[in-house]
């Protein structure tokens, strides 16, 4: 990639507001188990980081999808997974279609306020009997002369709690499962909607995750995203933007855990040494950043590959695999090198450690992943 003063402006930009706006309040969102969702992006929005890549028409800046992944590889700065991943909800995966394929008074009404901050987005995709079988979900919106009536379930939404509205994929038809699909804008405050309380997870503890529930929601069929029946393809390409967006915001996660595992293991003895002087370690973590800048290359050739135009698929589904299985392989090895402490709560690791697992379930599982590479290498039947 070829960085322009713009490129390096906007990372500077993002750097100083994870530094100044996210970092000092990290501790107290993750004892809350949330974080204010409005307030944060309303901060962001005026300085167009959720529009970076968006219609100008609509209040975005019109860049390419590089100064996107340069934002998101400095969100990867904060000192938590779970405010770069909600804000990721925001800017890749619950508006990319919307700005894409939405009609004019659709990005108006909805992708516009996303993108100065005004609206709080989410993805309405996984169901309790359907994550990565994305095909198998069974919630459904019926036909009623201009509207479509919801009625179903969907899981693990993160900013669920907070949200305005939902970019949901719901089954139009009794057609065949990958061409009867719609996505439709529910907005959370409809009749008929019920959101649960947050969950209790392992990790990402800053960032609200529900469960939503669709009791005859009444929408009006203008909040269809592109025609009838394309639903599973325009999710299918949204979630390119996920899987970038999910390996660009990881590199500086990774190279944090390695950092601070040098900073330590100079400072801590054993054996009359340091830990870092040992070389089972140095070379260690040699090799994890070496995994690390591999990564960084990828993603970089991804995003380049994406802005000409290219079939990413293969290449987006590489990015995301190798990032969740980086995530756990250099967070577990650099917790082990700070021992007893590596297993307490606050350390910066052991927070990566369980931060970084859900990288290899959502957006599609390692599984998934590699049944997308399998079938583009032409090894399994598409």
């Amino acid at each position: 990639m070829q960085w322009t003063d713009e490129h390096l402006q906007i990372r500077e930009q993002t750097s100083q507001f994870v530094a100044k706006e996210i970092n000092p309040h990290v501790e107290e969102w993750e004892e809350a188990g949330r974080f204010p969702a409005h307030e944060l992006f309303k901060k962001m929005g005026d300085l167009g980081f959720l529009g970076i890549s968006k219609p100008e028409e609509f209040g975005g800046l019109g860049l390419d999808y590089s100064y996107s992944m340069v934002f998101a590889e400095e969100m990867g700065g904060a000192r938590c997974g779970a405010i770069p991943m909600a804000v990721g909800v925001q800017t890749d995966m619950a508006t990319p279609a919307l700005a894409k394929y939405g009609s004019d008074e659709l990005r108006k009404e909805f992708l516009e306020p996303a993108i100065t901050g005004e609206m709080v987005a989410c993805v309405g995709l996984s169901e309790p009997e359907a994550g990565s079988d994305v095909a198998n979900m069974s919630t459904h919106a019926k036909s009623s002369g201009d509207d479509y009536v919801v009625n179903g379930t969907k899981m693990w939404i993160t900013n669920g709690h907070q949200a305005d509205y939902a970019c949901t994929l719901v089954n139009t038809s009794d057609g065949p499962s990958h061409k009867n699909k719609s996505l439709l804008i529910i907005p959370l405050k409809t009749p008929g909607v019920t959101i649960s309380e947050p969950f209790d997870k392992i990790g990402m503890r800053a960032s609200d995750t529900v469960q939503l529930f669709f009791d005859n929601v009444k929408i009006p069929k203008r909040y269809r995203i592109g025609e009838e029946g394309a639903g599973f393809k325009l999710q299918m390409l949204q979630l390119v933007d996920e899987r970038l967006y999910s390996a660009a915001s990881s590199l500086k996660r990774l190279e944090m855990c390695v950092q601070s595992t040098i900073d330590y293991t100079k400072q801590r003895k054993i054996f009359a040494k340091s830990i870092l002087d040992h070389q089972v370690v140095h070379y260690r973590l040699a090799e994890l950043q070496t995994e690390i800048e591999c990564l960084r290359s990828l993603t970089y050739r991804t995003c380049a590959d994406y802005i000409a135009g290219k079939d990413v698929t293969q290449l987006a589904a590489m990015c995301k695999l190798k990032a969740g299985r980086l995530s756990r392989e250099v967070s577990d090895s650099c917790l082990q090198y700070w021992g007893g402490m590596g297993f307490m709560m606050e350390n910066p690791v052991s927070r990566s450690f369980r931060d970084g697992r859900v990288l290899s379930i959502g957006a599609g599982a390692d599984e998934v992943m590699l049944g997308i590479i399998a079938k583009t290498m032409g090894t399994l039947p598409k």
